[in-house]
């Protein structure tokens, strides 16, 4: 009897899919409960913009360290740690009595919340072959969609059953602790784990030399170009998501004045298209591989495509048509997950299994610097200029990919992986 191949891998996407969803969930609750919380506790733009560095900056240097931790601790167990950390952080936010008390809670919650992106990637190329990685990677990468998705559903449910918003934040908790609880359960290594058999073992390894065992310090991986490119390639997206993520409600509310009950149905289609985009973008790079192409050509060619999707968004401050925003900008975030999807992955196609999470850690620390800085400058430029203050970032926000390419191009032209020998 010829043994079939389990397919366990799956079940942990779901699990990643699952972790990123609460994160985003978590992250989205206050740009959506922004113009009510704004209303009660007398926030202007410039404080709102002081709120959402807060988590920006913790979140930047947590990465760089959870990443790091990650590494050495493990993905099952550093995933318990940092799921504990940002849902108390997340139900902390029901305390806070102004601006100063919810950007406490910020910082708190980006400590917890860097570790997701670290973890999933190293996670995806502990489980799965070089040519299923991007896929994977989409897959799971939806959660950050979903999140978006079920916050606008969800809150106006909670607030017409309970009445307050700080319920709000401690259902987003409670969720952090199913989830870390439900992830003790479930999760060990393909090697130590009851759900995966030989055969699916065999193929996880396949077309990867990478033992994982090989330890390199985080100060020896910043030298490599390669660290580099996946650095850079964050950075001149990642402030773009930050930006549909904590002003995009705020945009569709100030300019065509659309309630907390109205934003429901502009994010969810929002959202779901991008959902579809970073899947999309994972299953192209994916396709081509296995078509024959090179990791070169297929990561990149698509990341190429996205970056030339993502143009037309600069139009939309000059439009007065919602539909037509609403439309732009869902194909501005399908395309950032498409290239998201494909960015992640590079990292594991350059890197030993080992310093994937180093590598992500450091790439998002460099991404969310930039991202903070942003976040000042908007709330000033939204605070002096108002409405008209949104063409600078749409305008910018349409031309970072094609420089971000530019830049990931010139410093791997090839996507050679690197290699590493821990005793040089």
């Amino acid at each position: 009897m010829v043994l079939k191949k389990t397919n366990f891998r799956w079940i942990i996407v779901a699990m990643l899919f699952l972790s990123t969803t609460i994160n985003y969930f978590d992250r989205v609750l206050i740009g959506i409960l922004a113009p009510n919380l704004g209303v009660e506790f007398g926030w202007n733009e410039q404080q709102y913009g002081y709120i959402v560095f807060a988590f920006q900056l913790t979140y930047a240097l947590g990465t760089f360290i959870m990443g790091y931790l990650i590494d050495r601790l493990g993905t099952r167990w550093g995933f318990v740690l940092a799921a504990f950390l940002w849902g108390l952080a997340s139900t902390s936010h029901a305390l806070a009595r102004g601006w100063i008390g919810f950007a406490l809670s910020r910082m708190g919650l980006g400590i917890g919340q860097a570790a997701n992106f670290p973890a999933s990637i190293k996670t995806v190329a502990e489980w799965f072959p070089p040519g299923e990685r991007a896929f994977a990677t989409g897959l799971f990468n939806g959660g950050s969609n979903m999140g978006q998705v079920l916050a606008p559903l969800l809150i106006p449910v909670i607030l017409l059953l309970f009445f307050t918003w700080k319920v709000v934040f401690i259902f987003s908790g409670l969720l952090s602790l199913l989830w870390l609880l439900l992830w003790l359960v479930v999760y060990r290594s393909p090697e130590e784990s009851r759900f995966v058999n030989q055969k699916e073992l065999d193929y996880i390894r396949e077309g990867s030399g990478d033992s994982g065992k090989v330890i390199i310090p985080w100060k020896r991986l910043i030298l490599y170009r390669q660290t580099w490119a996946v650095a850079l390639g964050k950075l001149f997206a990642d402030p773009v998501w930050y930006f549909y993520l904590f002003w995009g409600a705020k945009f569709l509310h100030s300019k065509f004045g659309i309630t907390l009950s109205g934003l429901a149905l502009p994010l969810v289609i929002i959202y779901l298209v991008a959902y579809c985009g970073g899947v999309g973008g994972g299953a192209i790079s994916s396709w081509l591989l296995k078509k024959g192409k090179t990791v070169n050509f297929a990561r990149k060619i698509t990341m190429l495509g996205s970056a030339i999707l993502v143009l037309p968004v600069m139009l939309v401050p000059f439009l007065d048509s919602l539909y037509l925003c609403v439309a732009l900008i869902a194909l501005a975030a399908a395309a950032h997950n498409s290239w998201s999807a494909n960015i992640f992955t590079i990292a594991s196609d350059l890197f030993p299994k080992s310093a994937v999470g180093s590598v992500i850690g450091f790439a998002t620390t460099i991404s969310s610097v930039a991202a903070m800085v942003t976040s000042l400058l908007i709330g000033y430029v939204l605070n002096k200029s108002g409405t008209g203050g949104y063409v600078f970032p749409f305008v910018i926000a349409s031309f970072g990919y094609l420089i971000g390419i530019t830049v990931v191009h010139r410093l791997s032209p090839s996507l050679k992986p690197v290699t590493l020998n821990p005793q040089s």
